[in-house]
């Protein structure tokens, strides 16, 4: 099968200037990869995400090794090696009402510079893509680890002036945080990006999601480890 000719632009916002990469047509299987979505076997991950999760095989992206290698080098300065840590396919389902307080906040994945994240969008963006953010009290974009302490410290400042987030998905602008990229979401659209920036999925119907896979906000989300 002929692959489509992939589309990648590399966004830069705010002033830490850390790299997004967005790639278009990335795997030319979209499709494909639904139905394997629609026939896993989900469950409730235990952790922070707001919804259930199943193993995805990502065999597809050798699709794109060639591809890969290179922005994961030439972006990112991964030149020694680059494993796979996690895939799963994502299916947000929680109600807004019942989120914790810290799910309805920007998050980072982690700090370790090592650690990249990976969203394959399935859906177009009705479903809702990924956006970026820059906490205002410390200004920072990105969660290292020198800047843990003084960040957590600030949130819970935040809480003490602003009171507790709303019951709701988190986007936008607000007291705390400023709204710096968004990547839209689109069938067969990847988004590589350090898991320690700050970053929310865009919820755009909260009354829209479902642990159908075959109705909900599926994605494909994967976590790399490089050096």
């Amino acid at each position: 099968m002929t692959l489509p000719e992939p589309d990648v632009t590399v966004h830069q916002w705010g002033h830490d200037r850390e790299p997004v990469v967005v790639i278009d047509n990335f795997s030319g299987m979209a499709d494909t990869l639904l139905e394997r979505a629609r026939s896993a076997q989900y469950r409730d991950p235990g952790a922070s995400y707001p919804g259930i999760r199943a193993w995805a095989e990502p065999d597809y992206l050798d699709r794109r090794r060639d591809l890969m290698f290179q922005l994961l080098g030439q972006v990112f300065g991964f030149r020694q090696r680059v494993a796979m840590e996690v895939s799963t396919f994502s299916l947000v389902t929680m109600d807004p009402a019942s989120l914790a307080p810290r799910q309805r906040l920007p998050h980072y994945d982690s700090s370790d510079p090592e650690v990249i994240g990976v969203m394959h969008y399935l859906l177009g963006p009705e479903t809702g893509g990924t956006a970026f953010y820059r906490h205002k009290r410390t200004g920072f974009e990105a969660i290292t680890p020198p800047r843990e302490a003084a960040y957590n410290a600030a949130l819970e400042e935040d809480a003490r002036d602003y009171g507790e987030p709303p019951a709701a998905y988190y986007h936008g602008d607000s007291d705390r945080y400023e709204l710096i990229g968004e990547v839209e979401a689109r069938p067969d659209r990847m988004a590589i990006y350090r898991g320690r920036l700050l970053h929310s999925g865009v919820i755009p119907d909260p009354a829209a999601l479902s642990s159908d896979p075959a109705k909900g906000r599926l994605t494909v989300n994967m976590f790399l480890r490089g050096a």
